[in-house]
């Protein structure tokens, strides 16, 4: 058993001592003044013996098992208030730890076994109605409507608790699918940025290595060196890609807008010449915008590897007082990177709008080319995600 579930067991039985020792001192000194109100008004039948208290004790004191043993002690709590209802003492709290009884079957079994149990407590309780032991000429079927009372009520308020106890445990196991769908969502957005930034590189120098191994084998050579170390490269990121995804912290290595020069060069050793300019001055990013901001560049690029055919690229970067801009253009065949949806568009624009910004693609003016334009707020407005969450 773990250690929330050992304390969970403690609250319930330090909550079910409370309420037995609740209606052991009800029981004992209410019962003595519903006695002496009955014998004030003159309807007292038969006055408290030890039998009665007794009968009042050994009921309140089963209480304590009422959770591990919910039917049982309802079948002894019914019991020992119609004997002592049928010997004709005063209505008292007896009927309260009835009550409780009735509640706990209702709370802790399913609505149909509850609803057996409850009938049978009913009528178990109403025999006293039926039976004149002090007063042969009177059938006190008036009886029939507290023991009615006292069964209908506490039931239904165990059955709403207990209904509305499922309810938020459906609800929290909802929540926790969800959650895991969206880290599911996280994971293969983070793998797909960093296995298919490396793949596209690789596939570059790939191409460029079979192009000159017949005729310039030394600079195949290097183009294959740069694939070791491509690989090497995504690898590495993808090492960290997954303890950042394992801890979640803050102080998580995650990458961002300070590692695109590095991606800069990485991508011109794979053949894309990519032009990097900063505006205005880098300040403190949160983490996860710093990330988008990153991930959004290095798609876009990665996608221009892929798909464009460029000859150049140009990122420019501009820090606002509110906000961060990311811009990506390219020389290449404008709408070819557009057809490449899923993880790679439609992922961009889903990190960035889940940050409270904006995001645009398309072809530039002139026809040729493609800009991706992307605008992420330092500080997200509505429920902020946590730095470094998804």
């Amino acid at each position: 058993m773990s250690s929330s579930a050992r304390r969970g067991a403690v609250r319930r039985w330090v909550a079910d001592g409370l309420v037995t020792a609740f209606l052991l001192l009800i029981g004992v000194f209410g019962s003595h003044f519903a006695q002496e109100n009955q014998a004030a008004t003159g309807t007292l039948r038969t006055p408290l013996d030890a039998l009665a208290y007794g009968l009042v004790i050994g009921a309140a004191a089963v209480s304590i098992v009422r959770r591990r043993w919910p039917v049982s002690t309802l079948v002894v709590v019914a019991g020992m208030s119609a004997a002592y209802l049928i010997l004709g003492y005063p209505y008292g709290p007896i009927l309260i730890t009835f009550a409780v009884a009735v509640y706990t079957v209702a709370e802790e079994l399913p609505l149909r076994r509850a609803a057996w149990f409850g009938g049978g407590a009913f009528v178990l309780l109403a025999l006293h109605a039926f039976v004149p032991f002090t007063d042969p000429t009177n059938t006190k079927f008036g009886g029939l409507l507290p023991a009615a009372a006292f069964v209908a009520v506490p039931f239904a308020i165990g059955v709403t608790v207990k209904v509305s106890r499922e309810a938020v445990q459906r609800s929290r196991a909802d929540e926790a699918r969800r959650i895991a769908d969206d880290e599911r969502l996280r994971v293969a957005q983070e793998v797909h940025d960093v296995v298919g930034h490396g793949l596209a590189a690789i596939n570059m120098q790939a191409e460029i290595a079979l192009h000159l191994l017949p005729r310039k084998p030394e600079e195949a050579e290097a183009a294959l060196t740069r694939i070791s170390l491509s690989s090497k490269a995504a690898l590495d990121e993808l090492r960290v890609t997954l303890s950042v995804l394992r801890e979640r912290g803050d102080r998580a290595p995650a990458p961002g807008l300070a590692e695109v020069p590095a991606l800069r060069d990485r991508l011109a050793e794979s053949g894309l010449p990519v032009s990097l300019s900063v505006v205005g001055t880098a300040g403190e990013l949160p983490l996860a915008v710093d990330l988008a901001a990153y991930r959004v560049v290095q798609e876009s690029l990665t996608n221009v590897l892929r798909h464009a055919g460029a000859a150049t690229a140009a990122v420019v970067i501009t820090y606002l007082p509110a906000s961060v801009v990311v811009e990506v253009t390219d020389t290449g065949r404008g709408g070819v990177v557009g057809v490449v949806p899923g993880h790679g568009l439609q992922g961009m624009r889903e990190r960035v709008t889940a940050l409270g910004g904006t995001l645009t693609a398309g072809p530039l003016s002139a026809g040729r080319g493609w800009r991706v334009h992307a605008e992420l707020p330092v500080a997200p407005s509505g429920a902020a995600l946590p730095d470094g969450e998804w």
